[in-house]
């Protein structure tokens, strides 16, 4: 017998204009509400469990989007959130598949306008979809809240995210009860995730975007980011006290462990930095200060700069360029750096990076495309040059004649 659902067509799928995710002055910093303004409990309880688990304030609102997106959804298919079965996160699957993202303005350029390849950077323009991360994180978010509730004894019977079916028999089959469960396969509808080649921003592109800051903030940030390798999180959670002048090191934050982390940074960075500060502040910097903040004051005061504030720094710099180069870039290139230095160890690039795993690290040692086509083009260029012409085959005879009764030699 075959379900309705099975039957539903997805294109003609539209969510609403409902809810939306707002901040909270609560221990949860992240609410989820509906269109009237009040939490939904179900989101509601689960994020406080989530917080309490030491999550960060990123990692809940990134959930709670997720699941408004979720909650838009059963609201367009008309099915409750604790009456979900497999065959609503099928669909959700494939509407994410085909379906445009709400934006509030459209992209300065995408695949559809501009092209699939950036000529400057020789990277792929961002598109107007939802991406197999996007899915991917998608799917892993339902199945965490479908297991919470589960465990509580409410919701679903099942979890309605499932695991790929697996090869050999049952998952968990033979599972030991005085053990934990462990993660076992895969989720069913995870899309597959291309593998992408970390890649080095060349010198003379990194020296443009770096000239094309119009402010000593923005060539501060960018000259820590290059020598540290921190992400953009976590410099934007710098404070007064995370500089050392004298050592010349920078503290951050560590995505995902929390960890504070001393990291050296150049003595360049160190320069644009004291010229920054002499712009907004005549240098002085109290140890609970934000690092970076915006140039205008807002009320007197300059605000902490955030991270949309610093995309906009990248989209004015890029449109100069006609790149589309990110703040990850930097990362990338501070790896591949370190990694190709011959001072330095793989151990160095990881405890700099903040690896967990040194095979994370490894990933940098793959050869850069733009290195192997410089070798490769000075193979053909040598392969190019003229030759000498060959000496005369006997004394008294013309090499042309020669040529035309027994051919070119070459």
């Amino acid at each position: 017998m075959v379900d309705d659902s099975d039957h539903r067509v997805i294109e003609a799928i539209r969510l609403p204009v409902w809810g939306s995710v707002v901040a909270s002055g609560d221990v949860v910093p992240w609410r989820l509400v509906d269109g009237l303004g009040e939490p939904v409990g179900p989101v509601e309880v689960f994020l406080r469990d989530f917080v309490a688990q030491g999550r960060s304030a990123n990692s809940v609102r990134s959930y709670a989007l997720a699941l408004l997106r979720w909650w838009r959804f059963l609201v367009a298919v008309g099915v409750a959130w604790d009456r979900v079965t497999s065959a609503e996160v099928r669909d959700f699957v494939l509407w994410l598949g085909q379906a445009a993202k709400p934006v509030a303005a459209a992209r300065v350029a995408s695949r559809a306008t501009v092209g699939q390849v950036n000529p400057v950077t020789r990277k792929r323009h961002l598109g107007d979809g939802y991406g197999p991360a996007t899915v991917r994180h998608s799917n892993a978010v339902l199945r965490t809240f479908y297991e919470f509730w589960l465990e509580r004894g409410e919701g679903p019977l099942v979890n309605p995210v499932v695991l790929a079916r697996a090869a050999r028999g049952r998952a968990h089959a033979h599972h030991n009860p005085l053990e934990v469960f462990r993660p076992e396969g895969r989720l069913r509808y995870n899309p597959r995730l291309p593998k992408r080649k970390p890649r080095a921003m060349p010198d003379e592109q990194w020296d443009a975007l770096f000239a094309a800051m119009g402010r000593n903030r923005d060539r501060a940030i960018l000259a820590v980011a290059v020598s540290t390798g921190a992400r953009a999180a976590e410099l934007l959670g710098m404070r007064g006290a995370d500089l050392d002048w004298g050592e010349q090191l920078v503290q951050v934050v560590r995505k995902g462990t929390r960890a504070e982390q001393w990291l050296p940074a150049s003595p360049e960075a160190f320069v644009w930095l004291r010229l920054y500060l002499a712009d907004v502040g005549g240098g002085v910097l109290g140890s609970g200060d934000p690092v970076w903040r915006t140039v205008y004051r807002r009320g007197g005061v300059h605000e902490p700069l955030n991270y949309d504030a610093l995309r906009a720094v990248f989209r004015r710099a890029n449109g100069r360029l006609g790149a589309n180069w990110t703040m990850h870039d930097l990362r990338h290139t501070c790896a591949i750096r370190m990694v190709r230095d011959g001072r330095l160890s793989l151990r160095d690039a990881q405890t700099i990076l903040g690896h967990a795993h040194l095979s994370t690290t490894q990933l940098y040692l793959d050869q850069d495309d733009e290195e192997v086509f410089a070798r490769v083009r000075e193979h053909l260029a040598a392969r190019e040059r003229p030759r000498p012409a060959p000496p005369p085959a006997a004394l008294g005879y013309d090499p042309a004649d020669l040529a035309v009764l027994f051919g070119n030699p070459r």
